[in-house]
């Protein structure tokens, strides 16, 4: 298993008085693409500016190879940060803008040249060198920005946000190009969004967060499969989820019916929520339903439909590949290994 390089040991943040980060514990390994996903305000961009530098924590440690570094500036730290806004010089070319963290240091021009020029390789810009960078595209210019970082040969590359203002076909082609990089590469990327879908294409680990507190850490089928709470099961993907009452190990119930589960450990009585993903209800025959209700409404979303079926005052969320019309009566059907029990939390 890779080794830790980085760690955070119960770091907080307040700023006069409001608390963006409390007590968190977190660590990234060596070679290892760590998501912060979480909405606006959770704390993931302040994680961030804290491991690079660029903020310090209130109470907490920072830890790199087990050295803490609260006190070590941004330039001083073996890490590289591209910002949503590239800030790109746009007095300067291609080659320039690389090159300028080099330039600062000092380094021989030959050196210069072949490190730029390797970076410009890495990120598929040779030929670009000459290029104003404001004739480049938001995805060139995103790989400019990320060349400039990647130049210095950090151990771990930060990125905020770095796709928000390219339009959606883009943002998707760099996702898996930015994964792609990381591999090349062979180092450390830490990345923040609040977009779902980015964190679960790109990420070996996920970091769910929410409000200063880390709610889940795990693999991107973990957290889809098995979210630890309401919060990271409404947050990753869409979910029903109901409220219900633990009857027993392996028994719940729920929507004025009792299901078999996969789940134990709860108190007879409990009352717990209740998460199933839409494509794992099935629709079938109103008869051989464990509920039954009728479509009130479809709506195509190109791979599959989305209806909405009302089964007893609950509205239930259906994806198939198999529509039934508006105003059908049908039967739902979910499998035990299909819901998910966990303990009551305020969403």
């Amino acid at each position: 298993m890779a080794r830790k390089i980085i760690e955070l040991v119960n770091v907080s943040k307040d700023y006069d008085g409001t608390e963006a980060l409390k007590n968190i514990n977190l660590y990234i390994r060596e070679n290892e693409f760590v998501t912060l996903l979480g909405p606006s305000g959770c704390g993931k961009t302040t994680t961030l500016r804290i491991i690079g530098g660029f903020e310090s924590p209130t109470s907490g440690e920072v830890l790199f190879e087990g050295v803490n570094i609260n006190s070590l500036p941004p330039y001083k730290r073996k890490v590289n940060t591209v910002f949503q806004k590239y800030a790109l010089f746009t007095h300067m070319n291609v080659f320039e803008n690389v090159a300028f963290g080099l330039k600062i240091k000092k380094l021989d021009k030959k050196v210069i040249k072949e490190k730029v020029e390797n970076a410009l390789n890495m990120v598929n810009l040779s030929g670009f060198e000459k290029r104003s960078v404001d004739s480049l595209s938001g995805g060139q210019q995103q790989r400019v920005a990320i060349a400039r970082a990647i130049v210095n040969e950090p151990q771990v590359l930060l990125l905020d946000e770095p796709l928000g203002a390219l339009d959606l076909k883009l943002r998707k082609e760099m996702q898996i190009e930015l994964k792609n990089m990381q591999k090349r590469l062979g180092i450390t990327f830490i990345y923040v969004t609040h977009d779902q879908e980015e964190a679960l294409t790109m990420s070996d680990t996920i970091v769910v967060m929410r409000d200063g507190t880390i709610q889940q850490i795990g693999t991107p089928e973990d957290i889809y499969n098995e979210p630890k709470n309401a919060f990271v099961a409404d947050f990753i993907g869409e979910s029903n989820i109901i409220d219900g009452i633990m009857i027993k190990d392996y028994l719940v119930r729920f929507a004025d019916h009792e299901f078999e589960c996969v789940d134990k450990g709860f108190d007879e009585g409990e009352a717990v929520d209740v998460v199933v993903r839409p494509e794992d209800v099935k629709i079938v025959k109103e008869g051989e339903g464990m509920l039954r209700g009728s479509v009130i409404s479809v709506t195509f979303k190109g791979v599959h439909y989305e209806m909405i079926v009302e089964s007893n005052g609950y509205k239930w969320m259906v994806h198939s590949t198999m529509m039934e019309p508006a105003g059908s009566r049908v039967g739902l059907y979910i499998k035990p290994y299909d819901i998910q029990i966990m303990k009551k939390v305020a969403i």
